[in-house]
């Protein structure tokens, strides 16, 4: 009995050590980010205006990809980096926890840390921020303007100006600003949303967004209510190619346009961490692809780099998306008219053929096919590969693990290695993908990937990573990966 008492008081003065911890790291990552710009990190998931729980959970999930990590090894890390002469980055602290251990070798800590974070060592705050027009408010529509307003703090970033909408009853502002302020899937808006009738406004977290309503994209002189040189974000699925999309730029006010679903024609669909460096001053008109397009493609990308992909398989296993029918009713497209709620539903999917845009090297050698159930968010992608050579379990997802920690698709490639997760557990996931090295199955050459997708969240991330880099906003990260 004396030792179980002793084994609880030694846990649980652990456990209100690492919360004394916790909350002393929020007043150094609040001066970080309000002062200099500096965004710190554990593993991609930002620590900007978050609670001591969500801080402390936010390095317990690293356990299943690198070890045990807790705000013992990291807040030394971030006193460090208060101290140095750092500006306009975001800063991996977790990363910079777990590589002292493995490679420090007994050095000393600041001198790790400055010359890890060197280069952002004297870097000034970004010029002014840039313009952003949200044209549709649907379910990405809405999930981008919870993400623009969550950076609206950083100098320099993007900035949600307008939302575009045509109007539908009387009381359509506050109908707006409710299905902003709360939302089933992804839990409430965190912070406060009030409606400007008089100005038709919704005013989140202090920042004024102007609803205009309009039926044609021509209709709108943007610069009448103070916009300019704005990134106008289409989500509204029904313009996709040059002709089209091109209607926006004829706007006062905008000069670049990015849609949030594949596009027709020459305009070039897009998967950030893959084919983005491909983006020109030119290219006005930009396709964030599809959220299957994004989740497969970094994985495709890697096992094809390492590998070698002879052929393959895409069977997607998708969330019920709003184009189909609660109950049986007419629907233009094959089976998608039988109740999304009750069924499952064969169709087709894009997503193979749309990887050859962004991968062409693996143009002709996939086909592929979706499944849609009865879950409103989350998805997952089985990739069946035929490889170059022959590969085991524990070697494809090593490599995959090594991918997610340490190459620059970090924020593409999350991972997995519970033998408990299902499809809710990935809500609010900001990877574009998380590959489950558990379900992996491999024989000889041929392999059978697992990638669960948060097709919302994790695909507006992806858009807004391409939105930041058109925008010239996108923050250098450190340490710097391969």
């Amino acid at each position: 009995m004396e030792t179980i008492k002793a084994l609880q008081a030694d846990h649980f003065g652990r456990w209100k050590n690492r919360e004394a911890i916790a909350e002393s790291m929020i007043p150094v990552l609040g001066r970080l980010a309000r002062e200099r710009n500096v965004v710190v990190t554990v593993f991609g998931r930002s620590l900007v205006n978050r609670s001591v729980i969500q801080i402390l959970k936010s390095h317990r999930r690293v356990r299943m990809i690198a070890g045990d990590l807790s705000v013992v090894d990291t807040f030394p890390i971030l006193e460090i980096i208060a101290s140095l002469d750092v500006g306009t980055c975001e800063i991996d602290i977790g990363k910079l926890a777990i590589d002292y251990r493995e490679n420090g070798n007994g050095s000393d800590l600041r001198a790790f840390v400055a010359a890890a974070v060197q280069p952002g060592i004297g870097l000034t705050p970004q010029g002014e921020p840039r313009d952003v027009v949200l044209y549709g408010f649907g379910r990405i529509g809405r999930i981008l303007a919870r993400l623009l307003i969550e950076k609206a703090g950083n100098l320099g970033g993007l900035r949600l100006r307008a939302i575009v909408v045509r109007k539908t009853t009387d009381g359509d502002l506050q109908k707006r600003a409710s299905l902003l302020r709360r939302d089933s899937i992804h839990g409430p808006f965190e912070g406060t949303i009030a409606v400007d009738e008089e100005n038709e406004a919704i005013i989140a977290n202090g920042n004024f967004i102007k609803v205009i309503y309009a039926s044609q994209p021509e209709e709108i002189d943007y610069t009448a209510y103070g916009i300019s040189n704005a990134l106008l974000i289409d989500n509204t699925g029904k313009l996709k190619d040059d002709a089209g999309l091109g209607r926006h730029l004829t706007c006062p006010g905008v000069t670049r346009v990015i849609l949030t679903a594949p596009a027709k024609g020459t305009i070039k669909n897009l998967v950030y961490g893959v084919n983005n460096d491909t983006i020109t001053d030119a290219d006005t008109i930009l396709s964030a692809a599809s959220c299957t397009t994004n989740a497969i493609t970094p994985v495709l990308k890697v096992m094809n780099d390492h590998f070698g992909i002879l052929s393959g398989h895409v069977e997607t296993v998708h969330s019920f998306t709003n184009d189909q029918n609660l109950i049986d009713n007419y629907h233009k497209a094959d089976r998608r008219g039988r109740s999304a709620v009750l069924n499952m539903v064969i169709t087709e999917t894009g997503a193979a053929k749309a990887v050859a845009k962004a991968l062409p090297e693996l143009l002709g050698k996939l086909t592929g096919n979706s499944i849609r159930v009865p879950t409103p968010n989350v998805s997952m992608a089985i990739l069946s590969l035929t490889l170059e050579k022959a590969a085991s379990k524990e070697e494809i997802n090593e490599f995959l693990r090594q991918v997610s920690l340490h190459s620059n698709l970090q924020d593409q490639i999350d991972y997995t290695n519970s033998t408990e997760v299902v499809s809710s557990d990935f809500i609010g996931s900001r990877s574009a993908g998380v590959f489950d090295a558990q379900a992996t199955i491999v024989n000889g050459n041929r392999a059978n990937l697992y990638v669960w997708y948060d097709n919302e969240m994790g695909y507006s991330c992806q858009v807004m990573r391409i939105a930041e880099q058109v925008s010239g906003t996108h923050y250098l990260h450190l340490p710097i990966e391969g």
